[in-house]
């Protein structure tokens, strides 16, 4: 057993290792940078070897993302953790998911935007997406009133991803990130 545990450690630090060099190529380079051949290069490893962890660049594009999402449901969590009531329990979460936007461009681009292999609201998808998500949720649920809390948790993702893209691609006056935060979060909480 003790050699199978090993080889299970090593093919896990080989998948961590591809995983890390993606993510560091994409954010020093950008993601058109990241290909199996430039990877494989980067990690001294064949591409037959890369092929063995992952299926593709889809599914190191998501590797990526699960590390991101673990990352943002942490950030999310804390922003929660401060909050003195629901309506500032929800202006802290959108604060802070646009705030992680906004300082991790390349990995929201492999969260929200590459194509990848993980799937959302299906019953595979990966504990850290859920995890995320569930601090988005637990913050509409307390001011959602009589409203649906997953639909109405959706529906504040959306908004808040679209403000991302639209922020990101120059089409909101830059100015005004704060505040459009701030109406969007008020109402919903005036609506319950």
């Amino acid at each position: 057993m003790a050699i199978e545990d090993r080889r299970a450690r090593e093919r896990a630090a080989r998948r961590q290792l591809i995983t890390t060099t993606a993510r560091r190529l994409a954010e020093r380079e950008g993601w058109d940078a990241v290909t199996t051949r430039r990877l494989s290069t980067e990690i001294e490893y064949s591409q037959p070897v890369l092929y063995k962890h992952f299926s593709g660049m889809e599914d190191i594009v998501a590797s990526v993302a699960i590390e991101g999402f673990a990352e943002l449901g942490r950030v999310l969590a804390a922003a929660r953790g401060r909050a003195v009531d629901g309506p500032d329990a929800l202006a802290r979460v959108a604060h802070a998911f646009i705030g992680f936007a906004h300082d991790n461009p390349v990995l929201f681009d492999a969260m929200f935007t590459r194509a990848t292999t993980m799937r959302f609201a299906t019953d595979d998808t990966p504990a850290e997406p859920r995890a995320a998500f569930g601090e988005l949720r637990a913050a509409v649920d307390m001011v959602a009133g009589e409203r649906d809390p997953d639909t109405l948790a959706e529906v504040v993702w959306a908004a808040l991803h679209g403000l991302v893209t639209l922020d990101r691609g120059g089409r909101l006056r830059p100015d005004y990130r704060e505040a459009r935060i701030d109406l969007l979060t008020a109402a919903v909480v005036a609506s319950q």
